[in-house]
C-alpha cells in the first residue's frame, strides 16, 4: 500500500514549466500531490485551480501556514523569488525554485541565507542537470577515457523573440525578470557550470537584434578555465530551427549531441538520426549512443517531475544547491558586465554585484 503522498503547494504559476510538474504529479506513482496554490495574478490562479483541482489561497503566507503542505514549488516571477523562499523556509517547507534563481546577487544571498538559517531542503529546478544525454556526456568526461578536454560548445535557443506578443510577457519585463537573456541563457550557462565547474573569467557579447523592446535576444559567452578547456555558450532567442546542441573536443575523441533544445527538437529531423554520438580516435569511427532524443522538448520538461518528486520525498540530493544556483547566477551576471564594458570579467569582480 502506497504511503500518503506529500502535500505540495505552488507559489506562483508564472513559469510555465510548473504546469508540467502539476500534471505529472497528478499520477499517483510519484508520491507527491499538489493540493494548494497561490498567485498574485488572480486569472492565473483560477486557471490553475480549475486545471488541477487545488485549493486557491489569497496569500502566500496563508498557504505556507497549512500543515498539510510539506513542500513548495516557487514558480513566480523572478522578482518574488527571494521573499517567497524566505517565507517558505521560515515555515520549514522544502523548496523547489524555478530558474533563474534571482535578479541580483544580493537576492541570491538572501536565498542562501534563508536556506541555511532554517535548515530546509532546497533545490533549483534545472532540467539540463537530469537530462539522460547530458548525464552521459558528463560521465564520459569524468571517466577520463577521452583524455584532456579542449573545448566545449553549447548552443541554445528559442524562437520567442520573433513573436511580437512576447514583448508584453513578464519574461522580458526588467522589473520582474530583467530580460530574455537572464531568463533563458541561465540554462546553458548552468550546464557549463555543472559540467566543468566555475570558470576563471568570462567574456561576452550580448545584442538586441530584432525587436527593440525585447533586449539581448542574441549572445555568445566564452568561459576561460586556466589550462583549459575553453567553453562557449551561444544563445539565440530568434532561432526557428537548429540541429547541433553540444560539441566537446577532447584529446582522444569528440562528443556531439543533437536535438537538445527547442529549435532542434521541435522541428522535423532525419529519420533515425543520432541524438548523441562520439568519435573515438582508437577506432576511427563514430558510435551512436542508445539514449534516444525525445520527440518534443516538452518531454524533457516533464522528465524533471520525477527527480523533483524524489527530492521532495527525501530520496535524492538536490539537483542544484542554493550555493550552486548563486554561482550560476554570478556567471550570467558577469556576461552583462563583460558585454557592457567590453572586457574579460573574473568571477570575483565587484561589478557583478552591481548588475
Amino acid at each position: 500500500m502506497m504511503d500518503k503522498p506529500i502535500g505540495v503547494g505552488i507559489l506562483g504559476f508564472a513559469h510555465g514549466h510548473v504546469n508540467a510538474y502539476c500534471e505529472e504529479w497528478g499520477k499517483l506513482e510519484h508520491g507527491v500531490k499538489v493540493t494548494a496554490g497561490w498567485d498574485h495574478d488572480a486569472k492565473r490562479l483560477e486557471t490553475a485551480r480549475q486545471a488541477y483541482g487545488i485549493k486557491a489561497y489569497s496569500s502566500a503566507d496563508e498557504l505556507l501556514a497549512c500543515e498539510d503542505i510539506q513542500a513548495v514549488v516557487i514558480a513566480s516571477e523572478t522578482l518574488l523569488h527571494a521573499e517567497l523562499v524566505e517565507a517558505a523556509a521560515a515555515q520549514g517547507k522544502a523548496v523547489v525554485l524555478q530558474k533563474p534563481m534571482a535578479l541580483t546577487l544580493a537576492e541570491a544571498d538572501r536565498i542562501v541565507e534563508a536556506v541555511h538559517k532554517h535548515h530546509v531542503p532546497f533545490t533549483l529546478a534545472w532540467q539540463m542537470r537530469v537530462d539522460a544525454q547530458n548525464l552521459q556526456m558528463k560521465a564520459w568526461l569524468e571517466s577520463g577515457e577521452l583524455g584532456q578536454v579542449f573545448m566545449v560548445r553549447r548552443r541554445h535557443g528559442l524562437p520567442v523573440a520573433l513573436n511580437d506578443e512576447f514583448v508584453d510577457s513578464w519574461h522580458v519585463d526588467p522589473a520582474y525578470n530583467r530580460d530574455i537573456w537572464a531568463d533563458d541563457s541561465s540554462h546553458p550557462i548552468d550546464f557549463i557550470h555543472w559540467l566543468l565547474g566555475a570558470p576563471d573569467s568570462i567574456t561576452a557579447e550580448l545584442e538586441s537584434l530584432y525587436h527593440p523592446e525585447i533586449p539581448n535576444d542574441n549572445g555568445i559567452v566564452l568561459f576561460r578555465y586556466i589550462g583549459g578547456p575553453i567553453a562557449e555558450v551561444s544563445c539565440s532567442f530568434t532561432c526557428t530551427a537548429a540541429e547541433n546542441t553540444t560539441e566537446i573536443i577532447c584529446e582522444r575523441g569528440t562528443i556531439v549531441q543533437n536535438y537538445g533544445d527547442v529549435p532542434s527538437c521541435n522541428v522535423p529531423r532525419p529519420e533515425g538520426a543520432a541524438g548523441l554520438k562520439r568519435f573515438d580516435v582508437s577506432t576511427e569511427a563514430w558510435t551512436a549512443n542508445d539514449i534516444a532524443s525525445p520527440p518534443h522538448h516538452g518531454h524533457r520538461i516533464r522528465g524533471l517531475a520525477k527527480p523533483l518528486a524524489e527530492f521532495i520525498r527525501g530520496e535524492r540530493e538536490p539537483i542544484a544547491t542554493a550555493e550552486e544556483g548563486r554561482m550560476s547566477l554570478r556567471m550570467v551576471l558577469a556576461s552583462y558586465v563583460s558585454s557592457r564594458e567590453g572586457r574579460r570579467v573574473r568571477l570575483d569582480d565587484p561589478a557583478i554585484a552591481q548588475v
